[in-house]
């Protein structure tokens, strides 16, 4: 058995020259330069020494043999015949050489060095020196309305956004710009990041910004960016600047004591879209009105500051109000949507309006208490309809329980749903006094397609959030497609609204008559750009979007028997008494908004849909 050496291994000079060497080479550019300048330094002094040493320098100045050997090892000059004895011709050319390796090498560090830089540039890795700025975790080509919205809120004041997302700056920056036109007062600064990560987040200055949106993405990736940012800023002791985000399931809630602490703003995407589809299905249009609403494309909603409001009521505001249109009321920060007419206001009061223009709103002082019209609208719509669902998604008892009052039947088309999902289903609907019928049919089926087509005025076509997106989408747009075609061939006149889960994929399918898009990744970021822009206004969203308080409705003016001319002033106080905030009007495929002068006047004919907020 052999003994074990208890003598450690001697490393010779060489390796340990390699060994500091290479520690050398891995401190990047600035380690070698400085080898590089010691090097020289010390060649060059001993140059100059040996010289002086075996005295072939002639004149004896011992500064100037030093100076000329650092000279010459920095300009690689070779001496002349002419400038001294053969030692000293020798030696100076052997430290002229030695310059021009060194040079070289020096040139090559930097050169290195200088493309090192505009490589790490190119892929986005330098720190973002902002503030204010917004932070948008996340981005994907072919969705551009986050960013569309964005740059529309920032309006004609400078803004910045930076952009984080895990590749290439160069192709973020190329996706964008030929996809949106940026104005000249924004910014927009990309940066290659992984968003699920705190360190690589950082980059992105976000506890300097005014506030991050983790754009619309897949849940588990949208909760770790959450959760990453949080705890930057909890890092950097910056907790109150707001994050928001949307996320699809209703399982996925963050806890509000977290929420409260860290500033978390999220929207179960999914239940909203759900809510919006069941009130679109028999108000044709209602998806686009939602888009305008919550778009900054001409009006929005902001507070504003009135003088001489103490002891008015919302019904005064209403029919006193130029330049824009009165929602709501701000008191002590909480903001009550549709407060009814009798409602009295304080000084202290702010006024929730929607108008195009940020021109300062108006109080009229001269007007007639007198309104005019003695004519008031038949609100109740009491003709039942019937609606078929083809598909299903876990969002189907939100939708059940969303439908308006004058949805009768429900009929459902798709094959193995679960037991316990019809149950739901079944309980939901016997909720709402809605008959249900169950059909275990494929929906994609052309005889299937008919016979829903046959019995219903309203289709719904769902999309499977459990495939693929751009699977379940192509598979949405097939239906549409076979939809459209048996709508055309028989005559028929049943309008069709469509879930789709990409905005990209709502382009292919075309337009069509009767048909209303709700997409879920567009809407998503039409609302996460107003919680980035009015985070004051959150519960107004969160209501209007609820199966709870004031919603969006396109009222009939035929099914009203309210054609006739008003003015505005008249429509606003006659809508109020029936417990609405009169919006505008869609009248065909145009909407208007009656944020203008109180006298203007306004034809109303039958086809015509008044825009109102109310809770039924």
């Amino acid at each position: 058995m052999k003994k074990r050496s208890d003598k450690k291994r001697k490393f010779t000079l060489k390796e340990r020259f390699q060994y500091w060497f290479d520690n050398r080479m891995t401190k990047g550019s600035l380690g070698l330069i400085r080898v590089l300048i010691v090097v020289s330094v010390i060649l060059a002094i001993s140059m100059a020494g040996l010289i002086i040493l075996f005295k072939f320098n002639e004149e004896g100045e011992v500064a100037s043999v030093f100076w000329d050997s650092i000279a010459t090892v920095i300009n690689a000059w070779m001496p002349s015949f002419e400038d001294g004895s053969p030692g000293y011709l020798i030696l100076m050319s052997i430290t002229a050489i030695a310059g021009v390796l060194f040079t070289s090498v020096l040139i090559g560090i930097i050169t290195s060095a200088i493309e090192e830089k505009i490589d790490n540039l190119k892929r986005g890795n330098s720190l973002v020196l902002e503030k204010d700025h917004i932070v948008v975790l996340g981005f994907y080509p072919g969705e551009y309305e986050l960013l569309n919205q964005l740059i529309l809120a920032s309006a004609d004041e400078p803004s910045c956004i930076v952009i984080a997302e895990d590749m290439e700056r160069e192709e973020m920056e190329q996706n964008i710009s030929e996809n949106l036109d940026i104005p000249k007062n924004v910014r927009i600064v990309c940066r290659t990041a992984d968003i699920t990560d705190p360190a690589s987040i950082e980059k992105c200055s976000v506890e300097t910004c005014k506030t991050v949106i983790v754009a619309p993405t897949e849940d588990l990736k949208t909760i770790k960016a959450i959760l990453s940012v949080s705890a930057l800023l909890q890092k950097k002791g910056k907790p109150e600047i707001s994050i928001n985000a949307i996320l699809s399931k209703n399982e996925y809630r963050f806890p509000a004591s977290l929420a409260d602490a860290n500033n978390i703003t999220t929207l179960q995407t999914h239940n909203i879209l759900a809510k919006m589809i069941a009130h679109s299905c028999t108000q044709t249009g209602l998806s686009e009105l939602f888009r305008e609403v919550f778009n900054f494309e001409g009006s929005e909603f902001y507070l504003e500051e009135l003088s001489g409001t103490d002891d008015l009521t919302f019904e005064d505001i209403t029919v006193r109000l130029n330049n824009a249109i009165p929602v709501g009321v701000c008191r002590e920060g909480k903001v009550v949507l549709n407060p009814g007419a009798g409602y009295k206001l304080t000084a202290a009061d702010s006024i929730l309006v929607y108008s195009e223009d940020k021109a300062p709103a108006k109080l009229d002082t001269e007007y007639s208490e007198n309104s005019g019209a003695a004519k008031t609208p038949v609100l109740s719509d009491n003709e039942s309809t019937s609606a078929a669902v083809l598909g299903h998604n876990e969002t189907l008892p939100v939708l059940l329980n969303e439908f308006p009052e004058n949805v009768a039947e429900v009929y459902i088309y798709e094959q193995n749903v679960e037991k316990d999902e019809q149950t739901e289903m079944i309980a939901a609907a016997s909720k709402r006094n809605i008959k249900l019928e169950y059909t275990e049919k494929d929906p994609r089926n052309e005889d299937v397609l008919l016979e829903a087509a046959m019995r219903c005025e309203h289709i719904i076509v769902l999309n499977d959030h459990e495939k693929d997106p751009d699977e379940a989408d192509t598979d949405v747009i097939f239906t549409l497609l076979n939809l459209r075609d048996i709508r055309q061939r028989y005559g028929l006149k049943f309008n069709i609204t469509v879930e789709m889960q990409k905005e990209r994929n709502q382009n292919l399918a075309g337009v069509g008559d009767s048909t209303d898009f709700l997409v879920t990744s567009s809407m998503s970021s039409l609302i996460l750009a107003q919680l980035a822009e009015n985070p004051e206004l959150i519960d107004v969203f969160r209501e209007i979007l609820s199966n709870k308080g004031n919603e969006l409705y396109l009222k009939n003016v035929g099914k009203m028997q309210f054609e006739g001319r008003y003015s505005v002033r008249e429509l606003r106080r006659i809508m109020l008494k029936q417990g609405y905030v009169l919006m505008g009007l869609m009248s065909g495929n145009e909407y208007s908004y009656f944020d203008r002068t109180l006298d203007d006047i306004i034809n109303l004919n039958k086809d015509d849909c008044l825009i109102v907020i109310g809770e039924k």
